[in-house]
């Protein structure tokens, strides 16, 4: 599961939000359907463009002409998990799932600002949009290669969800942005200021989608997992090879590994003893063939490499004179 917020510093979102919202209505122009898609929030699901924009840029209260008025949230599933969707729902009703999904992924963006009277997605303003369809852009490795021109449609299913949601809450008082990671001076200063952990929210959406749909993740498919390959220490590349040997040992304990990977991954642990210290004695034979001795042959000296080679050389001569077979 890919979850991206559209940094302020690049996204042409300090004025109206009507070039972004026509932009998103593209396919409905592109893909003559009997029946468009339409935008969705928590309350509806059959809202008009003019409607977004007017909902969108009418809650600015108090923002100046330099503050972001608005955040682009891309929520897009992998192939695999499209695929899991399809066999579980079917075509025609996996879409359902999805904008079902993508209104708890709102209900989980609210909280992660830890502000008060902000508790889930009926606190905020904003709208969404099932897409079908993906293009190459220049940093993709096809076009890098010469197999894909940039512009060309990718194929599969490319569903994903595309949601806009204003800088202030519903009460066009509280202004809301993800890009304010700041912890504040203490508690109570970052209680008033705000603070926003993306990180944490995009582990969220993934968590969310494996428990609502019932979706058996691997470890090796998990965001904590490419985080530390991409981003994590020596060490905590070493704890995540200690981490993946154990799973095929212990089937039935995806969970706890992947909590432990998300903890690598934060750095939570010294060693890998440190780790396999909290996973304790339910999964005894995990710990028990990690910790055992590793076999070493042992070491042949140069005297054992002479009587090796005169014994073979006896062995030679015996069968020179008949007996050998």
């Amino acid at each position: 599961m890919f979850i991206n917020i559209t940094d302020s510093r690049t996204a042409d979102n300090k004025g109206g939000s009507g070039q972004l919202v026509n932009y998103l209505e593209k396919e409905n122009r592109l893909y003559v359907k009997e029946e468009p898609e339409h935008w969705f929030n928590h309350m509806a699901d059959k809202y008009e463009p003019y409607e977004v924009r007017r909902k969108i840029d009418g809650n600015i209260a108090k923002l100046g002409r330099d503050d972001a008025k608005f955040f682009l949230i891309n929520i897009s599933p992998s192939q695999k998990e499209l695929k899991f969707l399809e066999e579980k729902y079917g075509k025609d009703k996996m879409s359902g799932a999805l904008k079902d999904y993508a209104v708890k992924v709102m209900d989980e963006y609210a909280r992660n600002f830890n502000r008060p009277g902000i508790r889930d997605s009926s606190d905020l303003v904003w709208f969404a949009k099932l897409e079908h369809h993906r293009y190459y852009t220049f940093n993709d490795r096809e076009v890098k290669n010469g197999t894909a021109k940039r512009g060309e449609l990718k194929q599969g299913d490319q569903r994903h969800i595309q949601v806009i949601a204003s800088r202030k809450d519903v009460t066009n008082s509280i202004k809301l942005s993800p890009m304010n990671s700041s912890r504040g001076r203490n508690v109570e200063h970052s209680k008033k200021m705000g603070q926003f952990d993306r990180v944490a929210f995009k582990q969220c959406g993934e968590t969310l989608f494996d428990k609502e749909f019932g979706f058996d993740r691997g470890l090796k498919d998990t965001m904590a997992y490419s985080n530390i390959l991409k981003n994590g220490t020596l060490e905590q590349k070493k704890q995540l090879d200690t981490l993946v040997a154990g799973v095929p040992i212990n089937p039935g304990k995806d969970g706890q590994f992947h909590e432990l990977a998300q903890d690598i991954s934060k750095g939570i642990f010294m060693t890998s003893s440190d780790m396999l210290a909290t996973i304790g004695s339910s999964v005894g034979k995990f710990l028990d063939i990690m910790l055992e001795p590793v076999y070493e042959p042992p070491v042949q000296t140069p005297n054992d490499e002479l009587r090796r080679k005169k014994k073979k050389k006896q062995m030679d001569q015996g069968q020179s004179n008949g007996f050998g077979m």
